[in-house]
């Protein structure tokens, strides 16, 4: 590499900092090194654009497979899926001659409304780290480089482009780091892309203690880092602080580096470290030929499989009474209703989308599965939303405003009522609701997390008419299920499940294979539960003040003043304070003993599991050591069945703060009926280390301590006490 740089001029060097195009950066072609080509996004491959804009070529072979999302890949817990997803995303990405995939989207979940929850993996660091380390192994095994996005503490869309995290060292380096640390300490990530945001008031494309001290010095992070699309503020800093390429243009690190080198602003050494940066991944990462690209279809059978597996492996089961799986020997009526059933999810909203080959909705899957073995009928029941850019800008005068909304009323009514006239006439009734890609969309949150477009009103007349109930939401975040719960015999979330989605809800439906996902986060009862809402950290955006003061009023839930905490927000309406530190999620809810809707880790199956005998190696453990638990776990149900089985660790006399307890180990185990097995989870004493602040360094907490292995968060079956020394 060396050798090359030498034989560099210093424009050549430079030119290889900066975007050449909208997905494209410089290669030296008299060197030989070629482009490096971005591919978008993390859940499958963006279509062809025009060079310089966002507007598709509109080709004919650059239609992919549309992946499960990233909360539904999450909802397997299974690394091995997370690799065959990588793999066959990295395949398709050959097929298009691209060298780097703009994914895995790893950020943790740290509100229910985040406008990409849907993309990102977990609220659990545990998780979302051993899900990163399967996608990005399985990316660059298969010659494709990936980028992790978004480095760090991209937790909101409101405000992303201003907003600057003010976060504990421990939360920072406990809860949200461990994802991106994982994947390139265990994985060798060749990639990372800077966040939009600030951090301790950096910008994260030129924050030297996220990109020099933390991902290089620390980490060993020997890739190269590239903006998030027009996320880099200036050219000194950003070039000293660990940045190696501005997309899409070259405003920062063009013509003004040039001339800060010239000027002995900037060391030419700095940029010649950068280049070296940038050649390490592009000499790693074989680039196809121009010619031999985009011959075949994007989209083929061998990944249309994956998307499958991993579809049926996310469905989680919340509820069933007995209804599921459905039985249809007396060829029953099935009342379909919601705009969902008939719902492509490829494309919507902002940001990450697929121009897929093609979409099985729930509705096909389900008539292509039963065939005349029922009928099925069908109601939109209500109009879903929908996602137009320029009419965030539209002006529209008061009149203008009452016309639309009483035109959106009256077809409301309309639809409710064909639903309900549809659903009285049934055996039973399968709504698909939930939320869609407009709705869930990057560039701003979510308002709140109730069933958009009158959808527990709806189900509200349903159930006076046919109370055999069973929902489905095509979701990809936590919804409020109060309404939508006691009303369901049974409650299914399947996501954005991609082009498989609809053939794997079939499946489940009708007990081709028992469900076996399991919830990546938390479903609270209500919003203002949750961490970032309680403790009035969230949001920030004035634009939102109404959903603030709605939360202000229901009073105060965890003896903060939330007027004060109003106030504070107002007046500083760029800092996000994470003051809930490392409580995210489900640690925040056990730890404050606050009920939950369904917990993290939550989902049923057709089957029963028991679960005894739990062992532990040792008593005592020392800094060095591996804790492995052993237990046995049977199948008592009447059909094979996967079991997620989880291992928390809760500390009984710490030295330091912790939550209740912390996820450290978890498997998927798969039993016939009556089948037994003898599961080993282990559990590095390494990995229950925190950050020590005053030392600045990993530290370990010798306590006694109970492992807790379990079903969810709250479904714990075994326990047993060790000590660590």
């Amino acid at each position: 590499i060396d050798g090359i740089i030498s034989q560099m001029t210093l424009e050549e060097k430079v030119t290889m900092l900066h975007g050449k195009h909208m997905f494209v950066s410089d290669g030296i072609e008299r060197l030989g090194i070629a482009d490096m080509r971005y591919a978008d996004g993390p859940f499958g491959i963006r279509e062809e654009m025009e060079p310089d804009s966002w507007k598709p070529l509109g080709w004919i072979n650059d239609k992919a497979t549309f992946f499960p999302t990233g909360s539904a890949l999450a909802a397997t817990w299974s690394p091995e899926l997370a690799y065959a997803y990588g793999s066959t995303m990295a395949k398709e990405a050959r097929l298009r001659g691209k060298d780097m995939l703009l994914g895995p989207a790893i950020n943790i979940q740290r509100i229910p409304t985040g406008g990409r929850t849907y993309e990102y993996l977990s609220e659990d660091p545990f998780l979302s780290s051993r899900l990163s380390v399967g996608y990005t192994k399985g990316v660059q095994d298969n010659g494709v480089a990936v980028c992790l996005k978004h480095y760090a503490l991209n937790n909101q869309e409101n405000n992303r482009g201003t907003v600057n995290v003010i976060v504990g060292e421990r939360a920072l380096r406990e809860i949200y780091l461990p994802p991106f640390r994982a994947a390139v300490e265990e994985a060798d990530a060749y990639g990372v892309m800077a966040a939009y945001n600030k951090v301790d008031g950096w910008w994260c494309a030129e924050n030297d203690m996220l990109l020099n001290r933390i991902l290089r010095d620390e980490w060993g992070f020997a890739g190269m880092v590239i903006s998030d699309w027009g996320g880099t503020h200036s050219t000194v800093n950003s070039i000293k602080n660990g940045l190696n390429v501005e997309m899409p243009d070259k405003k920062y690190l063009g013509q003004a580096l040039l001339d800060s080198v010239r000027a002995g602003i900037v060391p030419e050494e700095i940029i010649d470290n950068r280049v070296r940066e940038i050649l390490r991944v592009r000499l790693a990462v074989r680039p196809i030929p121009e010619i031999e690209a985009n011959k075949e279809m994007t989209s083929q059978p061998a990944q249309q499989k994956v998307a499958y597996d991993v579809a049926i492996k996310s469905i989680v089961l919340l509820k069933n009474d007995g209804v599921l799986p459905l039985k249809l020997s007396d060829k029953p009526v099935i009342a379909v209703i919601g705009a969902n059933a008939m719902q492509t999810m490829a494309l919507g909203g902002m940001g990450a989308g697929v121009k897929a080959l093609y979409e099985v909705t729930p509705l096909e899957g389900l008539k292509k599965k039963a065939g005349d073995r029922a009928e099925i009928v069908y109601a939109k029941g209500y109009e879903p939303v929908q996602y137009n850019y320029s009419d965030r800008f539209r002006k529209r005068t008061p009149e203008e405003q009452e016309k639309e909304a009483r035109a959106k009323e009256q077809t409301a009514q309309k639809l409710a009522d064909e639903a309900v006239k549809v659903a009285s006439g049934a055996d039973l009734v399968l709504f698909v609701g939930g939320n869609n890609r407009a709705v869930e969309t990057e560039g701003e949150d979510r308002n709140d997390i109730f069933l958009p477009s009158g959808q527990d009103k709806l189900i509200s007349r349903i159930a006076e008419v046919n109370p055999n109930i069973i929902t489905v939401l095509i979701s990809g975040a936590p919804n409020d299920l109060n309404t939508v719960n006691p009303l369901s015999r049974a409650l299914l979330i399947s996501w954005f499940n991609g082009s498989e989605g609809g053939n794997a809800l079939a499946d489940v439906l009708l007990g081709e294979i028992s469900p076996s996902g399991r919830l990546p986060f938390t479903i609270p009862v209500k919003l203002e539960d949750s961490p970032a809402y309680a403790l009035g950290n969230y949001p920030q955006n004035k634009r939102d003040a109404d959903v603030f003061a709605n939360l202000v009023a229901t009073g105060d839930t965890t003896g903060k003043n939330h007027e004060e905490a109003a106030r504070t927000l107002k007046e500083n309406a760029d800092n996000a304070y994470y003051t809930e530190e490392s409580l995210v999620g489900y640690r925040w809810f056990d730890t404050k003993k606050i009920p939950v809707m369904y917990p993290f880790g939550h989902g049923l199956t057709y089957a029963g599991f028991e679960y005894s005998k739990l062992k532990s190696n040792k008593k005592t453990l020392g800094p060095d050591d591996i804790i492995t638990v052993t237990f046995k776990l049977k199948n008592t149900g009447k059909m094979s069945a996967d079991e997620v089985v989880q291992a928390y660790v809760h500390r009984i006399d710490p030295t330091v703060e912790w939550p209740e307890k912390e996820l450290k180990a978890f498997d998927r185990v798969t039993l016939a009926p009556g089948e037994s097995k003898t599961v080993n989870l282990s559990i590095p004493v390494k990995s229950l280390m925190y950050w020590n602040v005053t030392k600045q360094a990993w530290d370990n907490d010798p306590c006694k301590m109970e492992i807790l292995v379990g079903a969810s968060a709250t479904d714990i079956r075994l326990q047993k006490k060790i000590r660590l020394r």
